[in-house]
């Protein structure tokens, strides 16, 4: 039913989405010299040799059509050669223009005939085509000075020789200019391509990155607020009949977190469709939120000891977002692989333009524990929290340390930049 609906014009909207691609209003004109120019160049040639032999039949060089004797064969031969010649003018510019003024002097010295009328368009080409300057310059000097001995313009200047001397200058200056003009519209057009492919990759880049980001942001908000929702629920359910007042805390605090867990998912999800005029984002957390978050985890945890060193009011807003994440990560992995029973340490120190970062825990599981430290972006176990820290740590040019300690228990340290930082 698509299909028919498509083909049939009067079935569509006004304001129909799908549309035709228009052609663009204007088109720049292609001639003959561009869409044939194989064809061109032999009209062009068979032209300039009929009117090669129109002018010695005008002139006093009329006997040489007669062919009667072999250096009227040879004449003939000579304007043959020059002006099919032309058919490679553009690939080999300055050799044509040898030929044909190779054979005009041989006529001009010679044999009883005129020059070859072919010789007008050969300069132009020789200015239009040849890419070495060096020999377009010199094959046209070579031209010019012929024309001037030609012409007696060293002996006896007249009128008419000198306006045939610019007229050949002008022939070889207009092609030049021509092509100069045709290589500038030519590397614009390629600066333009490369601008576009530079765009769209950078286009791409950014794509790439907003991704990893969001991705890296779910893990965080998912894995935090999940484990303390699950830890909670699960103590909830172990005191339901001993105490249900305790219980319906635990309950309450499920639910808050929950809430708290789909308002992040929502702002984070929020960049990945278009946002109008009424719509509010809320703010990414930083290190003001830590305290609400510390709170958070110490219904959960046993003890949580939180302390702070130095001014963390000037720290850059990426420095900040990494911090609270690196530690809502870390105090994540210690509800998942320790327990409730763990005693946990988070230090927050801003000295000498970096801002450090510290958990460490005591050691009390209950269970297996899969993190151990390692330089690579995977993780024993499949999980990547450890690698989300250390790849933000180092964009944001620090390192981050995750492992045992020997005394027991795990530690995450951290190390961030907060006087050069790259936005």
């Amino acid at each position: 039913m698509k299909t028919s609906s498509l083909s049939t014009p009067t079935s569509n909207p006004p304001n129909a989405s799908l549309e035709l691609p228009k052609l663009p209003v204007w088109q720049p004109f292609r001639g003959p010299f561009e869409r044939w120019p194989h064809l061109t160049d032999l009209l062009i040639a068979l032209l300039m040799f009929l009117l090669t032999l129109l002018l010695w039949s005008r002139g006093g060089s009329r006997e040489v059509l007669a062919l009667q004797n072999l250096w009227d064969v040879i004449a003939f031969q000579c304007a043959f050669i020059g002006s099919f010649a032309l058919l490679w003018r553009r690939t080999h510019p300055w050799q044509v223009q040898a030929v044909i003024l190779g054979a005009t002097i041989l006529l001009e010295l010679g044999l009883p005939a005129d020059g070859i009328v072919a010789m007008a368009v050969s300069l132009y080409s020789l200015g239009r085509y040849e890419a070495n300057t060096r020999a377009s310059f010199i094959v046209a000097i070579a031209t010019l000075v012929f024309v001037a001995f030609d012409k007696g313009i060293p002996v006896q200047p007249t009128a008419a020789g000198t306006v045939t001397v610019m007229l050949v200058w002008a022939l070889w200056y207009i092609g030049r200019r021509l092509r100069f003009r045709g290589e500038y519209l030519r590397l614009l057009e390629e600066r333009a391509k490369y601008l576009e492919r530079e765009r769209n990759a950078e286009s791409e880049r950014a794509v790439v990155a907003e991704r990893t980001r969001i991705a890296r942001e779910m893990h965080d908000v998912v894995a935090h607020q999940v484990s303390l929702m699950t830890v909670q629920a699960g103590a909830a359910r172990a005191i339901s009949r001993n105490n249900p007042q305790a219980a319906s805390e635990a309950m309450a605090s499920v639910e808050a977190a929950g809430r708290q867990a789909m308002t992040e998912m929502r702002h984070l999800l929020g960049v990945l469709r278009p946002t109008s005029d009424d719509t509010a984002l809320t703010p990414q957390p930083d290190l003001n939120d830590l305290p609400a978050l510390i709170e958070k985890v110490r219904q959960v945890l046993t003890e949580v000891d939180y302390e702070t060193h130095g001014t963390l009011k000037n720290v850059p807003t990426s420095i900040a977002l990494a911090t609270y994440r690196i530690v809502q990560e870390s105090l994540t992995n210690v509800i998942k692989h320790v327990g409730a029973a763990a005693r946990v340490e988070v230090n927050v120190r801003a000295e000498h333009g970096s801002l450090t970062v510290h958990v460490r825990d005591d050691g009390n599981t209950t269970g297996e524990r899969p993190m151990v430290e390692t330089t690579s972006d995977e993780q024993p176990g499949g999980g990547h929290g450890i690698a989300g820290m250390r790849e933000r740590a180092e964009l944001l040019g620090g390192y981050l340390y995750a492992g045992a300690v020997d005394s027991g228990g795990f530690e995450v340290y951290a190390q961030l930049p907060t006087g050069m930082v790259k936005r």
